[in-house]
C-alpha cells in the first residue's frame, strides 16, 4: 500500500468520524501547519487559536475533499486562508511604501558574518506585515505570484512589488 492509498484510507475513516483516524491526521499535518501559521501571524498564542480552528474546518469540511490535491495540499490552502483571513480581521494594510525603502547595498568588508536560520528568521519577523505574508508564501511556501495575488485579493503587481521590497528590507535588515 503506498502513500496516496493510505492516505485515501485515512481520509475515509476521518469521514466516518473515527475519532483515532482524527487523530492521526492532526498528528500527520499540525506541526507543519503551526509552524506556517507562526510565520504568518507570528504570536504563537494566535498560531494555536488558528491551528485549532484549522482543524476543525479540515473535519468538518472533508466531504469536500475530491483527492484533486494531496490531503496536505488542501490543509496547507485551509492554514493560508485562515491565517489571511485573521490577518485582515486585525486590518492588515498591504503598504505600498515608495520612501524610505532605498536600496543598501552590502558593504565590503573582508569577513561578512555567517547567516543563521535563527538571524533570517528573526529578520523576516521583522518586516512589515504585508512584506512578511507574501515573502512567505513566495519563499517559504512556494506559492506564485499570481496565486498570492488571488489569496490576498491583491494585483500580481503588488505581489511582485512586496515581495521586492521584503527582500531589499530583509538585505539591509542582514548587513547591519
Amino acid at each position: 500500500m503506498d502513500a496516496t492509498q493510505t492516505h485515501r484510507a485515512l481520509i475515509e475513516r476521518c469521514r466516518a468520524g473515527h475519532r483515532d483516524a482524527q487523530f492521526e491526521l492532526y498528528k500527520l499535518y499540525a506541526r507543519a501547519m503551526y509552524n506556517t501559521t507562526l510565520r504568518m501571524v507570528q504570536n504563537a498564542h494566535d498560531a494555536e487559536d488558528i491551528l485549532q480552528s484549522i482543524f476543525i474546518e479540515v473535519f468538518t469540511k472533508l466531504d469536500s475533499f475530491r483527492y484533486e490535491s494531496s490531503i496536505g495540499a488542501w490543509i496547507k490552502r485551509i492554514t493560508i486562508n485562515k491565517c489571511i483571513n485573521f490577518l485582515k480581521s486585525r486590518r492588515l494594510a498591504f503598504q505600498e511604501l515608495t520612501a524610505g525603502m532605498d536600496r543598501v547595498e552590502p558593504q565590503e568588508s573582508e569577513q561578512e558574518p555567517p547567516l543563521s536560520v535563527e538571524r533570517i528568521n528573526k529578520a523576516i519577523n521583522q518586516l512589515p506585515d504585508g512584506y512578511r505574508v507574501v515573502f512567505s508564501l513566495y519563499a517559504v511556501e512556494g506559492y506564485d505570484h499570481e496565486e498570492i495575488a488571488q489569496i490576498l485579493g491583491v494585483s500580481e503587481a503588488t505581489s511582485k512589488s512586496q515581495y521586492s521590497r521584503a527582500k531589499a528590507r530583509l538585505r539591509e535588515v542582514l548587513n547591519n
